[in-house]
C-alpha cells in the first residue's frame, strides 16, 4: 500500500492520546503494516534517549516500542522541556537549540514548520501508515495561527482526524461537541469521527451519549472504550499522569499493607521533576509501597527516599529547601534511612551545585543536601547515551541511558554504585545508606531492583526472602511488562474500536 496518514488529535491534555495511538500501533503492526509514530510538537520532561543520539518525548519511544522498531529523532522534531512557569527548552530534532519563553514561541513556530514536515517526510518515506499524535487541545484556536501541533499541521499534510474525548474526566459530550463549536468550519471537516476514552461502568449507558454527539458534530463514532487497568504499567506521558498511576498504587498496595508491612519508598514530587518512569519497576513490584509526597506536605516516615530526574536541579534544590523537606530528608539519614538519587536527584545530594554558564538560569552555585560527598558543576553540553553495566557491589546487571548536563567529582565516587565497561559510575556514602547515579532505567532488570531493595529491606528482598518470591510472575525485565501491556492494551482496542474503518479513514498525506 501507499504511505498513508491518520491524526489523533484530543479535546484536551491527557485524554490519552498517546496510550490510545500507542496501542494502535501495536495492533497495526500485528496485522503486518509498517507503522511510525509521529508528534510534531511535544511538551513533557520525560524524555527518552534515541539510537541516534538525540532525545524525544517519552510518549513518542513507547509508540516506537510498539511498532518494533528503534526511536528516531524524526518521531517528535520539536520538544518543550518546561523549566519554569512560563519558558521551556526547546529540542528540535534531538538537539538542544535554546531556551525560551512561552509568548515568544508562538512566534517561532513557522520557523520550525520546515523541520517538522523534513521529520514527517522521512518517516512517511518508510511507512505504510504514520499515525500522528497531536499536542493539548484540539481546540485552542488562541494558538491557532503557524500551528505546527494539531490542525495546522494535519492542514498541511491534508491528514484525516480523530478527536478523543475522556469520559472520566467529565463533560465529555461538552467537550467533544464543543470543539466542532469554537474551532473553524474548515478544521471541523477535518475531522472525520471520533472515540470516547476510559468508560467505566456499564458501556450500554452510554449508547444515548455517542448518538448524540454523532448528530450534534456529524462524526462518526469509532468506538467507546473502557478502561483498561494494564495501561497503568506503561510510561506516564506528563506528572498528571504519574498523579493517576500513584494514587491507583495506594489502593493497589492497601492489601500488602497488611502483611508485614512492605517497603514504604517515598519520592517528594518537584515542580520539574522529569522521567519519572525510572519509578515504574517499583509500582509494579509487590513488596513496595510507593508514595508520591505532594508539596505542602511533609514526608512521611518511610524506608527509602528517591529524589527523581528533574529539569532544573537548580530549582528544584530550592524547592526543597522550601519545603523543609531538606531537613527531613537529613534526618531520615541521620536516623539510618536511605536515601537514593537518580540523575537531577543525585546532583542534589551532593555538597555543592554549580551554574558558572547559566545552563538552568542565573550564573552561580548553591549547597546541596550535604549526604554525598561531591560536587557537581553544569555544562553547556548534555550527554545522551545508552548504557550497560553492573551493580558494584552485587555485581547485578544494569541498563539504561544517561540524559544530563554537569560533570560530578567527589571522595565519594570513588565507591561507585555501578560499573559501566569496568568505569565507576555513581557514588555511595561511607555508611552506605545514601547512594547516587546518573543511569535512568536502574530498577529496570528486576535483579538489581531487588538487589537495592534488599539494601533496605533486608533478606525478604533476596531470591528465597518473601516478597521475592510475591513477585515470581514479574519478568526479568521491566521492558517485557511494558511490551505484555502493550499487547493487552492492542488486543483491547481490537475489540472496541473498528480498526477497518479507522484504516480505510487514512489517506495519502499532501506533498509526500
Amino acid at each position: 500500500m501507499s504511505t498513508r496518514v491518520l491524526m489523533v488529535q484530543g479535546t484536551g491534555s491527557s485524554v490519552g492520546k498517546s496510550t490510545l495511538v500507542a496501542g494502535l500501533a501495536r495492533a497495526f503492526t500485528r496485522r503486518g503494516l509498517r507503522v511510525l509514530p509521529f508528534k510534531p510538537q511535544n511538551m513533557s520532561n520525560n524524555a527518552a534517549v534515541t539510537w541516534d543520539g538525540g532525545e524525544i518525548g517519552r510518549a513518542q519511544a513507547l509508540q516506537a516500542r510498539a511498532c518494533g522498531v528503534p526511536a528516531s529523532v524524526d518521531m517528535n522534531p520539536v520538544l518543550l522541556k518546561p523549566q519554569g512557569e512560563t519558558g521551556a527548552q526547546l529540542v528540535v530534532r534531538g538537539r538542544i537549540e535554546e531556551t525560551v519563553q512561552a509568548r515568544d514561541y508562538q512566534s517561532r513556530k513557522a520557523i520550525l514548520m520546515p523541520a517538522v514536515l523534513q521529520s514527517f517526510a522521512t518517516l512517511a518515506a518508510k511507512a505504510d501508515l504514520v499515525l500522528v499524535e497531536g499536542a493539548g487541545s484540539a481546540s485552542e484556536v488562541n494558538l491557532r495561527a503557524h500551528d505546527i501541533a494539531n490542525m495546522g499541521f494535519a492542514e498541511v499534510v491534508n491528514a484525516p482526524v480523530v478527536l478523543v474525548g475522556d469520559i472520566d474526566r467529565g463533560g465529555v459530550i461538552a467537550s467533544l461537541v464543543g470543539t466542532q463549536v469554537v474551532i473553524s468550519q474548515k478544521d471541523a471537516q477535518r475531522i472525520k469521527g471520533f472515540i470516547v476514552n476510559r468508560m467505566r461502568g456499564d458501556p450500554t449507558l452510554f449508547a444515548d451519549g455517542m448518538q448524540f454527539i454523532a448528530e450534534r458534530t456529524g462524526w462518526q463514532p469509532l468506538g467507546l472504550v473502557p478502561d483498561l487497568p494494564e495501561v497503568r504499567t506503561l510510561p506516564a506521558e506528563d506528572a498528571a499522569d504519574l498523579d493517576e498511576k500513584l494514587a491507583h498504587a495506594v489502593r493497589h498496595s492497601k492489601a500488602n499493607l497488611d502483611q508485614n508491612a512492605p517497603l514504604r519508598v517515598v519520592v517528594p514530587h518537584l515542580p520539574m521533576i522529569a522521567n519519572f518512569d525510572d519509578l515504574d519497576p517499583l509500582y509494579a513490584e509487590p513488596g513496595v509501597h510507593l508514595i508520591l509526597s505532594k508539596r505542602g506536605e511533609p514526608l512521611p516516615e518511610c524506608d527509602l527516599i528517591i529524589l527523581p530526574g528533574s529539569k532544573a536541579t537548580l530549582s528544584d534544590l530550592a524547592c526543597l529547601k522550601e519545603q523543609k523537606w531538606d531537613k527531613q530528608i537529613a534526618e531520615h539519614a541521620a536516623n539510618g534511612g536511605y536515601v537514593m538519587g537518580i540523575c537531577g536527584g543525585y546532583q542534589m545530594l551532593g555538597a555543592t551545585v554549580a551554574d558558572p554558564y547559566g545552563t538552568e538560569g542565573a550564573v552561580g552555585q548553591t549547597a546541596g543536601l550535604g549526604l554525598l560527598k561531591i560536587d557537581t558543576v553544569l555544562s553547556r553540553d548534555k550527554s545522551l547515551e545508552h548504557k550497560e553495566g553492573k551493580l558494584a557491589a552485587e555485581g547485578s546487571k544494569v541498563a539504561g541511558y544517561e540524559m544530563h548536563v554537569g560533570q560530578t567529582t567527589g571522595a565519594d565516587c570513588q565507591s561507585p554504585l555501578i560499573y559501566m565497561d569496568n568505569h565507576p559510575e555513581g557514588a555511595v556514602s561511607a555508611n552506605g545508606r545514601v547512594w547516587g547515579t546518573y543511569l535512568h532505567g536502574i530498577f529496570n532488570h528486576r535483579a538489581a531492583r531487588m538487589a537495592l531493595l534488599a539494601r533496605v529491606g533486608g533478606a525478604a528482598f533476596q531470591p528465597d526472602g518473601i516478597w521475592y518470591a510475591a513477585g515470581a510472575d514479574l519478568p526479568a525485565q521491566h521492558d517485557q511488562s511494558v511490551e505484555q501491556a502493550l499487547d493487552a492494551l492492542a488486543n483491547h482496542l481490537e475489540q472496541h474500536i473498528d480498526l477497518d474503518v479507522l484504516l480505510q479513514l487514512a489517506t495519502v498525506p499532501a506533498g509526500i
